[in-house]
């Protein structure tokens, strides 16, 4: 009983104790929010590439891409492995905007969208055809028109929210470099192919290297401008497993496909082409821009370790202090038979309730924050124009603030640990202390 009347009269009346709780409710507070915020971002980036890309990824790193797509897409979708497989063909070309002093170089990804919506999220980044995406290329405004859907970002040409149920007349050539099997340019003189398009959707995948960078034509028109020979190529193959099937099980059956594929297909005509394909899951064809967010998130883990250890060394001064303040009452609760163990216990119990309040504290700070840091932001950026993220690199549309339980309760056992590991030494000090040192310091 008596350990509980004293650390609520330390807790009540040492506001040296108030400087502990405070120093640790700031520490939850910033990790809780910085975690928050990052931890949302990278899901969130993540999801989006793997909604854009599917979960897997049959490709090569050429833009030559390779033959006998047509044969292993076959092959997948009589193995039960997958639910939608989609040919894509990537590449780059120079798109010019008619009647507009706008050009760009952009990337091509050209695809069927009947089969590119049952592997990616396509159909739900468009604007116009969000009911219908399976129209994608057919504009709106002439269904007989070659159409183009543009990355939501590619022009600066007014919000495009705004143009209401229907697209801007806009036409655009897109001109690109074909190439051979060989790799080399086609025709003589390595002359380019041109082709007219009518915009007939924008598209908001999220990822902002994405929509400023991207516009998507149908297949054929893909492979006519940008790859010329006998046989008809790809660049990629985006999968999308079953259901019941796990990514990195799914993964290595694809490539295990994939392998007797090609050594089945060894000596046709550009079988060489196959050489060059890999198999990964999402999360490796992408890790190139993946990994750079994830390591920042890892830094900053580490760089909290660092405030929990600035924790720590804030609440063994403090507790430093109590114990070198309160050796009378140490004193005494000795010499009336109190244990070396008890008064351990005394001042453990101490730190852990320092640590407990501090947290809880911290934590409701946070997601105060957390809930209004939206209109926080839209406040600063319309009275000072400033932004906390920067959309062109993260394309978000409201800052993420869910508190993840798991977090909350990670954050809160660390801010205790570190309270208890803070007041071992000096909790230690104080049960080795003698009565008769203390009393005779007192007569002194």
């Amino acid at each position: 009983m008596y350990k509980l009347i004293l650390i609520t009269r330390y807790l009540l009346k040492r506001r040296i104790t108030h400087f502990a709780i405070a120093a640790v409710a700031l520490c939850v507070f910033i990790v809780v929010v910085v975690m928050t915020v990052m931890a949302g971002l990278v899901g969130e980036f993540k999801q989006k590439n793997h909604d854009f890309f599917g979960d897997c990824v049959v490709g090569t790193d050429s833009l030559v891409g390779f033959p006998y797509y047509e044969e292993f897409m076959a092959i997948l979708e009589q193995s039960g492995l997958t639910v939608g497989v989609s040919p894509v063909v990537r590449n780059y070309g120079l798109l010019k905007v008619v009647n507009y002093e706008a050009r760009k170089q952009v990337e091509v990804l050209g695809f069927d969208p009947a089969r590119h919506i049952h592997v990616t999220n396509f159909g739900q980044t468009l604007h116009y055809r969000a009911g219908q995406p399976e129209k994608a290329f057919r504009p709106i405004h002439d269904a007989n028109a070659l159409g183009m859907v543009w990355g939501a970002d590619l022009f600066d040409l007014g919000d495009w929210r705004l143009l209401g149920d229907r697209p801007r007349q806009l036409a655009a050539t897109l001109t690109c470099f074909p190439l051979t099997a060989r790799g080399a340019l086609a025709g003589i003189g390595g002359k380019p192919n041109a082709q007219g398009f009518h915009l007939s959707d924008l598209s908001l995948s999220g990822i902002a290297r994405v929509d400023d960078a991207l516009v998507y034509i149908p297949l054929e028109q893909a492979q006519l401008l940008c790859m010329s020979g006998v046989e008809k190529r790809v660049s990629a193959i985006y999968v999308r497993l079953a259901p019941h099937v796990g990514l990195s099980e799914g993964t290595r059956q694809v490539a295990e496909l994939w392998r007797r594929f090609a050594q089945a297909k060894a000596g046709a005509l550009n079988s060489n082409l196959l050489d060059a394909v890999h198999v990964q899951d999402w999360k490796g064809y992408r890790r190139a821009v993946i990994a750079p967010m994830e390591k920042e998130q890892t830094l900053l883990g580490l760089m909290f370790v660092l405030v929990g250890v600035t924790t720590v060394f804030i609440v063994f001064v403090v507790f430093y202090m109590i114990v070198t303040s309160k050796r009378k009452d140490i004193g005494i609760l000795k010499s009336v038979g109190a244990s070396n163990l008890s008064i351990l216990a005394l001042f453990s119990g101490f730190a852990f309730n320092v640590g407990l309040i501090g947290s809880c504290v911290g934590t409701l700070l946070g997601w105060l924050f957390l809930a209004r840091i939206n209109r926080i932001e839209q406040w600063l950026y319309e009275h000072f124009g400033w932004q906390l993220w920067d959309r062109t690199i993260y394309a978000i549309g409201e800052i993420p603030s869910r508190i993840e339980p798991e977090v909350i309760a990670t954050v809160i056992g660390s801010a205790i640990v570190a309270c208890l590991a803070g007041a071992l030494v000096p909790s230690y000090l104080a049960a080795r202390l003698r009565p008769v040192e203390t009393l005779h310091a007192m007569r002194t």
